[in-house]
């Protein structure tokens, strides 16, 4: 992937050099706020996850370690400060959409807005393992190694968590009404 780039990009924050640093974070900026927003359902929550994130970051990065991909390593100070934040809020909110694509009629906007919603619902009722799984494969578009990397699990553990989370939201989005997370 970037393992060289990044690996020259690291090198030079280690000295101190802020343009490497304010390149690490342009390229992993919106991910890591796409993972943590993912986990997290709040727009607000995820924006200051990754604030943290990168702070831990630049205040840790004399600690990386060379050998693993960065990539990896920034993801899993992502997931674990997005799954820090979810346990010190105890009330998850289902996540609204409220961007509206301007060549959709209102009809099919609402039925899109529902669909996301029972999705984001369904995801928020799993537990923080497996909805990790879920938003690295599906939303991050992270392969199953990369995921194994993130997360310092087995191969197979992740293929099976992720196999158990679709199967445990398939059973939500099928029991649930229409209009359940509205």
């Amino acid at each position: 992937m970037h393992k060289d780039r990044d690996a020259a990009l690291v090198n030079d924050c280690k000295r101190g050099d802020r343009r490497a640093m304010s390149q690490l974070v342009t390229q992993y900026q919106k991910p890591v706020y796409n993972a943590a927003y993912r986990i997290l359902g709040s727009a607000d929550d995820a924006a200051d996850t990754t604030q943290t994130v990168f702070l831990k970051v630049f205040e840790h990065i004399a600690d990386f370690d060379p050998k693993y991909k960065f990539f990896s390593w920034v993801y899993r100070i992502a997931i674990n400060e997005s799954l820090n934040q979810v346990k010190k809020r105890h009330n998850q909110e289902p996540l609204g959409d409220s961007q509206a694509s301007p060549w959709r009629s209102p009809e099919e906007h609402l039925d899109s807005d529902r669909v996301c919603n029972r999705v984001q619902g369904a995801l928020m009722q799993l537990n923080e393992d497996y909805r990790t799984v879920v938003v690295l494969k599906h939303m991050s578009g992270c392969s199953y190694q990369q995921i194994s990397e993130i997360l310092q699990l087995p191969t197979k553990t992740v293929k099976s968590r992720l196999y158990t989370a679709r199967q445990l939201m398939k059973k939500t989005l099928q029991t649930t009404g229409p209009g359940s997370y509205e």
